[in-house]
């Protein structure tokens, strides 16, 4: 194949032809196209992957790493001396989990965690942020935003707390009440937690429950997924672990599922983009088949005729592409870089718009375009290439 003959036949069929203005147009357009289409497909999956970090990141804090639970055996100090010899450099939090109900301003119920505030402050930067700073006593509790809110109380205020007890005899539950004080709030920029979570001293919950093994440790480990394999393998039977992603599976599942959709219904703009792509080569091959049959007579073949219009339609895609993802990347930049976008940061948890654009999603969307951008070349120039030579220069 003649690569010079082709290359100027490609740079004359780019110039703008007076005659045939609609086909250059039409070009332009198509451009156009799969610039946009690119440019928004890059931006909404950075937006995407931004809102779900930010809120994985919420989730990851709130539900911890890894969380080791009483199943069948008791959690209790000698588990947590087990899991500290095998791994010393892990970060541990052991906690009591109950139920109880704050009285004030009406009846709120809680999911209340008693914990050492200093372990849990080392695992926890939300809870860490709520109680810097001060001293706990045994009896002060930290409660979500929402609920402090609610039930309209003051830092240091004391207010009634009930919980059940069971009997000895486990035929009845005995209300035990006790006058606790509301330490600070925590903000996890998340409804859910901010009101139905809350914590206190673990001291002062063994007092209040007459309980002195824990309901499960919460541990943070910088790789959770392969740690969570080891931890397993060294707990005794009858204790449970599990991770935070195992917590939250069908939301992330969720999450995943609508982004996918997101992205095919995006990408139809990049296929609409190259059906101008495939009308304008079309347009140019109807225009030009005096011409292509005139170049095959002379000798030219039918590999370099379909190599012109490939050509010609991915130099209109590509960069197309090219340009589109230039665009995406400052339009990303943009969004980082100046705070044109507000949340409301009492149903975010954030201000401003997360944006974060991973490596793999911007290869998918180039390759995606480059693929489409292809398939919509080869049709014209197949049909391009199978020009009749004498029926063209007859009636032509």
């Amino acid at each position: 194949m003649n690569k010079k003959f082709v290359n100027f036949i490609i740079k004359r069929y780019l110039r703008f032809d007076k005659k045939h203005p609609f086909i250059y147009i039409s070009f332009i357009l198509a451009f156009l196209g799969i610039m946009v289409g690119v440019a928004t497909l890059i931006i909404a999956m950075g937006i995407m992957n931004g809102m779900d970090r930010e809120f994985e990141k919420k989730l990851k804090v709130m539900n911890y790493p890894i969380t080791i639970y009483s199943s069948l055996a008791t959690v209790d100090e000698n588990t947590l001396k087990l899991l500290k010899k095998h791994f010393p450099s892990f970060k541990y939090s052991p906690y009591i989990e109950t139920s109880a109900i704050i009285q004030k301003n009406g009846l709120n119920g809680v999911l209340l965690y008693g914990v050492d505030f200093k372990k849990e402050s080392q695992i926890n930067y939300i809870f860490k942020n709520a109680v810097k700073g001060v001293k706990p006593n045994l009896f002060d509790v930290v409660v979500g935003k929402r609920l402090f809110e609610d039930m309209g109380v003051y830092k240091g205020e004391k207010v009634i707390m009930i919980f059940s007890k069971i009997t000895p005899m486990g035929f009845g539950v005995t209300p035990v009440m006790k006058k606790v004080k509301i330490l600070n709030y925590f903000d996890s920029g998340l409804v859910a937690y901010d009101k139905g979570i809350a914590y206190m001293n673990i001291e002062g919950l063994k007092r209040i429950l007459h309980q002195n093994y824990y309901s499960g440790i919460h541990i943070w480990t910088p790789n959770p997924f392969e740690d969570i394999k080891k931890i397993r393998e060294i707990l005794p039977s009858g204790v449970g672990v599990i991770g935070w992603w195992q917590q939250n599976g069908n939301f992330f599942a969720a999450l995943k599922m609508e982004k996918r959709a997101l992205f095919l219904v995006l990408m139809l703009i990049i296929i609409v983009a190259a059906l101008n792509i495939i009308s304008s080569l079309l347009m140019m091959i109807m225009s030009k088949r005096k011409e292509i049959a005139l170049m095959m007579s002379l000798g030219a073949t039918k590999q370099e005729i379909k190599a012109i219009f490939l050509k010609l339609g991915m130099i209109v895609g590509i960069s197309g592409i090219f340009s589109g993802a230039v665009l995406g990347l400052f339009g990303i930049w943009l969004l980082k870089t100046f705070d044109f976008i507000k949340l409301p940061e009492d149903v975010y948890g954030v201000s401003k718009l997360p944006v974060e654009l991973s490596l793999t999603d911007f290869i998918a969307i180039l390759v995606g375009a480059f693929i489409i951008v292809i398939i919509s070349s080869i049709y014209p120039a197949v049909k391009a290439s199978k020009t009749d030579v004498l029926e063209t220069l007859r009636y032509e």
